[in-house]
């Protein structure tokens, strides 16, 4: 660990901060968050410090992960600096679980760790645990995965257009393959926009994705890998995608010229979509589940919020971190910026559970998004799962764009691998 044991302040000062805690006194808590977490414009800040008026909250927010996570590796090697809570994002969750569990809260040790383990999946929960049992984060959102599909394309594909019937075009990837082949011949367009829409959803529906059950890489061992290369690659060879790099300025434009049909698309893909399409995709979209989801389903995304523990105000920071994860703001979350639950409690509500989209036809997401939810196994994750998952993508767009043949391509993603993991 980079904090030793003094550095990050004994049991015994533990329990001293904790008996001297007063939690009617003036205090102001600052909340590190990157991107759009969305607790300020859902409100949760405001009606937070309307329930305890000592209490002042000021976020300090960093627009991209990276640059997020780059600040908090320094400030944690330092021991200083750190917000009173930390957002985690799941990229890199592994690497603080792993190198930096002791500079957190363990939120296991605490007097009321089963109601706290109860209000998350378990494999939500899994994610921010050491091996030891230790839990050093609160879940926040989740990214369970569906297809999301242009209705107007596969109609003038000869396409079903209604969600049961493209549900009954993909129940497996093969079935999805083919639905591909059969669109090229049909319409002369690419079916999805990436190979990486297929690799990235599909590795974690395996036993294994990029880690063994002790978080070490296991590429070559991995049942995931080895399934989702097969499928992407079969995908990138055929010129069955766009081969668009996602989140690019050319895959940003191509949600609108029609680039591609389909795209994998966890919860919060939806508010993408509808921001790089505007008032004029309205309709033009629908939601079916993953293919494959029926045995396995699949998580891309999703955050936590963890309390340093040698911060000044830790048991008024970790009242708020509590307050801000349970299922009652979760649900809020979800009803006002879209957010999908972590929590199992707040997934079963009905302002979630009986959720529709109408931007997205009048899709049911609150039960499509539940039910992958539900499916999604706890597959070990690793500090490098990010920057393995970027090699593999990057194997499968020289297949797509230069012809490189499979096997080598794969051995190329292998070699990457291995440089950024260090070995």
């Amino acid at each position: 660990m980079l904090l030793t044991t003094a550095a990050c302040g004994g049991s015994d000062d533990s329990a001293e901060a904790a008996a001297d805690y007063d939690p009617d006194a003036p205090v102001t808590l600052t909340v590190g968050t990157f991107g759009t977490m969305d607790f300020d414009n859902a409100g949760l800040y405001d009606e937070y410090m309307k329930l305890h008026p000592n209490v002042t909250i000021e976020q300090n927010n960093i627009a991209q992960s990276a640059a997020y996570y780059k600040s908090l590796q320094t400030r944690l090697a330092a021991g200083s600096g750190l917000d009173d809570i930390q957002a985690l994002e799941i990229g890199f969750i592994s690497d603080v679980v792993t190198n930096h569990s002791d500079a957190f809260v363990d939120w296991a040790a605490e007097d009321n760790a089963d109601e706290l383990e109860g209000n998350f999946y378990d494999w939500k929960w899994g994610q921010a645990s050491t091996q030891d049992g230790a839990t050093i984060a609160l879940g926040t959102d989740a990214g369970p995965q569906a297809m999301c599909f242009r209705k107007d394309l596969f109609q003038q594909a000869g396409l079903p257009t209604d969600r049961a019937g493209v549900a009954g075009l993909w129940p497996t990837w093969d079935a999805y393959l083919e639905t591909a082949r059969q669109y090229k011949t049909t319409a002369g367009a690419a079916f999805l926009d990436s190979p990486a829409s297929i690799f990235s959803s599909s590795v974690y529906q395996g036993d294994m994705a990029y880690n063994d059950e002790d978080g070490n890489p296991a590429l070559e061992e991995s049942d995931g890998v080895e399934t989702a290369w097969g499928y992407a690659s079969q995908a990138a060879e055929e010129g069955l995608t766009a081969n668009l790099s996602q989140f690019g300025d050319e895959w940003n434009a191509a949600f609108s010229n029609g680039a591609f049909a389909t795209i994998a698309c966890p919860a919060w893909m939806l508010g993408y979509i509808s921001s790089q399409m505007g008032e004029e995709g309205a309709g033009l979209w629908d939601i079916a589940p993953l293919p494959g989801s029926s045995e396995s389903a699949s998580n891309w995304g999703g955050s936590f919020l963890g309390v340093p523990k040698e911060g000044e105000n830790v048991e008024a920071a970790k009242d708020l971190a509590e307050w801000l994860t349970a299922p009652e703001q979760q649900i809020k979350l979800f009803t006002e910026t879209a957010h999908f639950p972590s929590s199992p409690p707040a997934a079963e509500d009905p302002q979630v559970k009986d959720a529709v989209d109408e931007y997205f036809s009048g899709a049911p997401t609150g039960q499509i998004f539940g039910q992958a939810a539900d499916g999604i196994r706890r597959t070990p994750i690793g500090p490098y799962d990010t920057q393995i998952q970027e090699a593999f993508t990057t194997a499968l767009t020289d297949i797509a764009s230069s012809g490189t043949s499979p096997d080598d391509a794969f051995q190329d993603a292998l070699k990457a691998s291995e440089q950024a993991i260090g070995g």
